[in-house]
Parts: structure tokens; sequence; C-alpha cells
């Protein structure tokens, strides 16, 4: 594999940048919903299609541009990518009509389905391979952090000032990313053509459908619970609002820690990494709600959370690279197709379980999705370990 190391971990943290401006930009919106709603005269409900119109379009858009781009220098491709996220987020920051900004978001959903899925891949092109999953710790903690950023960056802003400032906000990241981009990636040649049939071929490989499996239920599990912790900890925990802003920070301070630790873990055991990451996960929310009058407890619970959710978008995506390892790019596009459509069906859910139940019932709900994940890992992970087996000695 022709590899170069010109400015590789420049060329890693320019990537990084692009992606943390593309999830930031995709979540921020979430605590803006009512001053959008009321300035651009709809209600909250239809202001929420701001959302998942971009999920959906980074789902669809995801294998479609690997799939058209995949003749054309990585370099370029990404550069493309990150002008089409300044576009659409200079185009939301100026809507003066609802459908022009869900135009904007669509736009936005074209660019974070085809980063992720391309600048998920690069970084075994920048570094020595040795170097390798801790430069994709380095991308994928762009990604954390955007996700963990966004709510208390979102409400600070609608206490503050105009929504759409949130948008210059995510514009500034795109043009950042863009400098950086140029100044630091060398040529990516293409190295091979990703054809539609090599999307569909991914779903043979036993390992590759378990990766995807697996990548649904966590992806549903965290965002079922994720997307109301914002009102569970004012609610239920009682925390007051210069407190929930802290404890947000502590997750997202966790997730960072996380990141970084799971790059390290994952050079022992790939599968007891996610086995850990899928346990903590579903027992730090199953407890939260019993563990709500208790705030150290609970800020404890957050901190279990953040470093196990931290480091398991890393260890699903290298499970991925790994199941395809002459095929990364098109494994790696339906692996955002996949997370994109959990995400939205685990926040769906989630809010349906809230709304019949409450929170509690909705925490239970998603540690349950957690343990069915982790029970797939072992489960169904061993099962295309024999496989491979008992095809290599055919």
């Amino acid at each position: 594999m022709t590899r170069t190391q010109r400015n590789g971990w420049f060329g890693v943290t320019a990537v990084a940048v692009g992606s943390f401006g593309t999830v930031l930009s995709e979540f921020l919106p979430i605590g803006l919903l009512p001053s959008i709603s009321g300035d651009l005269g709809v209600s909250i409900g239809v202001a929420g299609l701001m959302v998942v119109v971009t999920g959906l379009a980074a789902a669809v858009a995801a294998p479609v541009v690997t799939v058209a781009t995949s003749r054309l220098d990585r370099r370029v491709v990404l550069l493309g990518l990150s002008v089409v996220l300044v576009l659409a987020d200079v185009v939301a920051a100026t809507a003066v009509a609802f459908p022009v900004l869900l135009l904007a978001r669509i736009l936005l959903g074209v660019a974070l389905g085809g980063f992720w899925a391309i600048g998920l891949g690069i970084a075994p092109r920048l570094v020595a391979p040795e170097h390798t999953v801790r430069a994709a710790s380095l991308i994928t903690v762009g990604i954390s952090l955007a996700t963990v950023v966004s709510l208390p960056l979102g409400a600070f802003i609608a206490a503050t000032s105009s929504w759409r400032l949130a948008f210059v906000i995510g514009a500034a990241i795109g043009v950042m990313a863009i400098v950086l981009q140029l100044s630091a990636l060398p040529a990516l040649p293409s190295q091979q053509r990703v054809r539609p049939a090599a999307l569909l071929e991914l779903f043979t490989v036993p390992r590759a459908r378990v990766g995807l499996v697996v990548a649904a239920l966590l992806f549903a599990a965290q965002f079922a619970a994720y997307t109301y912790i914002s009102p569970f900890l004012g609610g239920a925990a009682r925390i007051s609002p210069d407190l929930v802003s802290v404890a947000l920070l502590v997750f997202g301070v966790a997730g960072i820690v996380g990141n970084f630790a799971t790059s390290a873990a994952l050079n022992r055991s790939l599968r007891g990494t996610l086995v850990g990451g899928g346990l903590a996960l579903a027992a730090s929310v199953a407890l939260l709600p019993l563990a709500a009058h208790l705030p150290a407890a609970v800020f404890a619970l957050l901190i279990v959370w953040g470093l196990a959710w931290g480091g398991l978008p890393l260890a699903l995506q290298t499970w991925m690279v790994s199941a395809m390892p002459e095929g990364a790019e098109a494994g790696l596009a339906m692996f955002v197709t996949t997370i994109q459509v959990a995400l939205a069906v685990g926040s769906t859910l989630g809010g349906i379980a809230v709304s019949v139940s409450g929170l509690t019932v909705d925490f239970d709900f998603a540690a349950v999705l957690a343990l069915i994940g982790t029970a797939a890992v072992v489960v169904l992970g061993l099962r295309a370990a024999r496989g491979r087996v008992a095809v290599g000695t055919r």
C-alpha cells in the first residue's frame, strides 16, 4: 500500500478538525430548536426535521459519495466535502425560510456522510503502520468531542445570542479545516475503484455483518439515552442548570480519555475491548436512574459512561476495517450509513419511551440494547471466527 509520512500527524489533525466540524454542525441545532421554530414560524416538531434530514442524507451520502468519488484523489474529495460543509452552514445562517434551512441541512448530510466514510479510512495512509490505531483515535475523538460539546454550546448560544451564530461557528470551523487540509494533506491518489457491488459484498462477510449489527445496537442504545440526558440531569437527578453543563463537560472529558485509552486496549484484544465497552455502557445507563438522588454517584456513572462511549466508535470502526481490509472504504461507508440510521432510530424510540413511560424506562431500554449488542459481539463474533477457520482449513 502506498503510504506517505509527509506532515503525517499534521494531516491527521486536519482530518480530525474536519470530522469535528461536520458532527458539531449536525448536533448543534438540537438545543436551538425552540429559537429556530419561533423565528421561522414553524412548530418545534417541524423544526426537528432539520436534525432528521441531516442524518438521512448522511446515511445515503456515505455509500454514494464513496462509490462516485472512488477514482479521485482522496485529498481533493475531503477538501470538496469541507467546502460543502461551509456552504451548508452559510446557507443555514442566512436562511429566511424553513425550506431553505432544510436544504442547507441536506447539504450538510452529504458532507457529513462522505467525510466520515472517507476520512475515517485516511489514517493508515498518513502515518506508519504501528501508529495507525492511534491516528484513527485522534480522528474519532473529533467526532466524540463534537457530540458532547454540541449540547452545552447550543444551550449557551440560545441563552446569549441568535441561533444563526451556531451555523456561523460551524462555517468557521469548516474554513479552518480547509486551510489545514490544504497545508497538511499530501496527494492521496485513489488506490482502488469502489463498485456498487462491493457495498453488497460486504454482507457476505460474516465478520462485517457482525460489525454492522453490533454498531446498530450500540449506537441506538447510546442515543436512546444520551438524547435525553439533559432532561434526566435537570429533572430526575435535580441538578442545577449550571451543574448540568459541568456534568456534560465531565462526560465529554471522560469520552476523550476513553477514546485514547481504547486505542491502547485495541492492541491487546479488539473483541474484549468491545465487550468491556458495551457492558460499561449498559451498566452506567441502567444504574443512573437508581442513583438519581446521589449527585456524586451520578457524576461517577457519567464518567464511566463517557469512558465507555469515548472508545466504542473507534473499536467498531477498527472491527469494520479488519473485516474488509481490501475494501475498507466500502466497509466504512456502510458503517456510517448504519450508525446514522441507528442514531435516528434510537433517538426516536427513546422519545417514545420517555413520552409513554418516562426516563427510567428509556434508560432501561437503552441498557437492554447495549447488552444485546454486547452479546452479539460474543456469540456472533465467535461464530464468524469459526467460519473463517473452517474456510481456511479446507
